[in-house]
């Protein structure tokens, strides 16, 4: 039974243009450094895109790891969070991981849960979450409401990405 910890991304375009992690993102990273230490976790992904060219969310995460040496997974193509769980699900399979711990923000949980327990489970991957309580933004309370009204139809484009990719 193999154990891996899945972080989605998150960032915004900086100042100066440049698409960049959010703070909030960077404390999944921290937190997935301590689980790392304390889970017998042999597996950590990264899943975030960035528009325009710049440097995806996973890849930036993947940079600031500063956690144990174990092997460390980048899924740079994620926009949303359903495509976090669609994405990054064929590369649980392919090392065979049947645990996962989802790392999100308390308010991203409900849809982090939505969609993660939704592809993984029927999968056969148990998977948890751990919360990461960070400062609330306007903006980030403002994304996730908006969001709701959207979870179902984008679950089912996910699912249909999950079959794509596991047929092929």
């Amino acid at each position: 039974m193999g154990t891996a910890i899945v972080v989605p991304g998150s960032g915004s375009v900086a100042g100066d243009g440049i698409y960049r992690i959010s703070p909030a993102c960077l404390a999944l990273v921290r937190e997935a450094e301590r689980l790392a230490d304390a889970l017998p976790a042999e597996t950590v992904v990264f899943s975030g895109w960035a528009p325009a060219g710049g440097t995806p969310e996973a890849e930036q995460m993947l940079a600031a790891w500063r956690g144990a040496d174990i092997e460390l997974v980048v899924e740079p193509t994620a926009a949303v969070t359903a495509q976090n769980a669609s994405r990054t699900l064929p590369l649980l399979l392919e090392r065979g991981i049947t645990r996962a711990v989802v790392v999100c923000t308390r308010l991203h949980g409900r849809r982090a849960r939505f969609f993660f327990s939704r592809l993984y489970g029927p999968a056969g991957i148990d998977t948890s979450y751990r919360l990461v309580p960070v400062s609330l933004s306007v903006s980030a309370l403002v994304w996730e409401l908006l969001a709701l009204p959207l979870c179902r139809p984008q679950l089912r484009v996910a699912r249909a990405d999950v079959r794509r990719s596991l047929e092929a």
